[in-house]
């Protein structure tokens, strides 16, 4: 094919325009929840007297639905209809905004970051099927890359919305700013979407939709109850997330449609980029929730100063998207995704190193910056790799799948780093109670004790009932924060070292990995008529 008539091909002409912008509405709306909690976190652990465990729910409960139920519904999607599973997401996302800003207690709060977090599993996996099915060539790398950039980004900027209400709002105001974008979704949807998109007409495994929400669901609660220690809660929920698992990928070997095609993710090209993205975009997630803790509790920034200085993190993830798609082309996901993989690290290691009581705005924001960049690259090469491996008849699977590592990832390690910081926060804590002299330590009892550990904002609770020992406490406990920031960032930083060394090892380099993917677009008989240029409103 002549330059001129691959530019042609890869156009994207006026209608395929109006899709593609419904369609990153939607992954707006369905990523903007993902983080915008985490500003809020301290206003509500105040207004709403939550422990640091209840603040961990909250801010897990979104990714937790999202994680548990987007293969199943990716499923459904594929079967009965990409565009009526995204019109559901919008319309769901408007009452559960609602109930989440209005929330009278931390428990109804949690819930209704659930159900958004099941609104949003509908919405989000059929925008990136919808995008496979109705782009090509190189129009699909770039609105993939663009759906990467544009989503992931926008969880990050919703950080920067939420700061910016809540200098002037209540807490619950950040969760209002979804419902007027899903309603623009929903009738732009309506109109412009085209009503079938290579859905397949087969049978959908529900057996293996409730028994993956089973297995994802008990192993993110029963990590979030680690910093109770080895409870029989704990120790039931494993025992249920391992069986179930089991009987998961037993049931997609035998079902005649599974979820999983174990066949389709043995490609190097899938599981690896799917690993890496989970690890990745997890631990900016995790990062993201401690972050805004951080900030605010120990550099006592206000919510708006909070949210300003991870702006570089949501613009420098969008900004990263274009380069991308060029990069991906030229050099192939591996050079790519191990550029994205370094930013993660660097970013990581200076929130390890350098964020400590007293440190300046320009080390915030450099780490945050360092790690947007990555998430880019990283998130946008994964994307493309996961996608191009896969036909578009399992458009669904790979977009649910992808949709899984990411917000699996997320619900995983907000569970695990905020146990950690729960955890050495509360132990510090407790060491430094053990090392006053026996004068003072009588001022405090013991259900004292345990609101200081249950969080910074018990900590701060307790000082203002002793005015003679405020500053000492909230002293102690800005340090026990840090020493739990530290602890928690360093799971990150293991963890995406150990993705970038299986990425160089495992992925393959750009020949084999352009060979592959020209294998799979040729064997695809649903390729050729997949073009932009066919969508049609329903």
């Amino acid at each position: 094919m002549s330059p001129e008539a691959q530019d042609q091909a890869d156009s994207v002409p006026p209608r395929a325009a109006l899709v593609l912008t419904a369609l990153l509405l939607g992954a707006v709306v369905a990523n903007i929840n993902l983080s915008i909690a985490n500003v809020a976190l301290p206003d509500i652990g105040r207004e709403l007297g939550a422990s640091q465990a209840q603040l961990t729910n909250i801010a897990t409960g979104f990714t937790l639905a999202l994680a548990s139920t987007v293969l199943y519904l990716g499923a459904i999607a594929d079967v009965y209809g990409r565009k009526l599973m995204f019109l559901l997401g919008a319309a769901l996302s408007v009452p559960t905004a609602l109930l989440a800003a209005y929330a009278p207690n931390p428990t109804v709060l949690a819930g209704a970051r659930f159900l958004g977090g099941l609104a949003a599993a509908m919405l989000f996996p059929t925008t990136l099927s919808l995008i496979s099915a109705l782009f090509s060539g190189g129009a699909r790398t770039r609105a993939v890359a663009l759906w990467s950039g544009v989503g992931g980004g926008s969880a990050v900027l919703g950080t920067l919305l939420g700061g910016i209400l809540l200098a002037r709002l209540w807490w619950g105001s950040v969760f209002l700013v979804t419902a007027p974008i899903a309603v623009i979704v929903l009738l732009l949807g309506i109109w412009v979407l085209p009503s079938k998109a290579g859905e397949a007409a087969t049978a959908v495994d529900h057996a293996g939709g409730v028994l993956s929400f089973v297995a994802v669901a008990s192993l993110v609660l029963g990590l979030e109850t680690l910093a109770n220690g080895l409870s029989a809660t704990l120790m039931s929920m494993l025992l249920v997330a391992v069986a179930a698992g089991l009987l998961f990928f037993r049931r997609q070997r035998r079902a005649p449609r599974p979820l999983i095609d174990m066949a389709e993710t043995r490609p190097r090209t899938f599981w690896v980029s799917a690993l890496a993205g989970t690890i990745g975009f997890g631990c900016l997630i995790g990062s993201m929730f401690i972050g805004q803790q951080f900030t605010q509790n120990v550099l006592h920034y206000t919510p708006l100063d909070a949210a300003l200085v991870t702006l570089p993190a949501g613009l420098l993830m969008i900004l990263a998207s274009f380069p991308a798609a060029t990069l991906i082309a030229k050099k192939g996901g591996r050079v790519t995704m191990s550029l994205g993989l370094c930013g993660f690290l660097a970013g990581f290691a200076i929130m390890l190193l350098l964020w400590h009581p007293g440190a300046s705005a320009l080390v915030i924001v450099s780490a945050y910056g360092f790690a947007g960049f990555g998430a880019g690259l990283t998130m946008a090469s994964a994307s493309h790799s996961l996608m191009a491996s896969l036909p578009i008849a399992r458009g669904g699977m790979g977009s649910a799948f992808l949709d899984l590592t990411r917000d699996f990832g997320g619900a995983i390690m907000n569970a695990i780093m905020g146990t950690v910081l729960a955890v050495f926060y509360a132990a510090s804590l407790m060491a430094r109670f053990r090392e006053l002299p026996p004068a003072e330590a009588s001022h405090i009892s013991q259900s004292v004790g345990r609101e200081m550990t249950s969080s910074y904002a018990g900590a701060e609770q307790v000082a203002s009932g002793y005015p003679d020992h405020a500053q000492a406490i909230i002293q102690a406990a800005s340090q026990a924060f840090t020493e739990g920031k530290s602890a928690a960032l360093a799971v990150a930083l293991v963890l995406s070292g150990l993705a970038l060394v299986l990425l160089l090892v495992k992925y393959p380099r750009r020949a084999d990995e352009e060979a592959f993917f020209a294998e799979v677009e040729a064997n695809d008989p649903q390729r050729p008529s997949a073009s932009p240029r066919d969508a049609k409103p329903a």
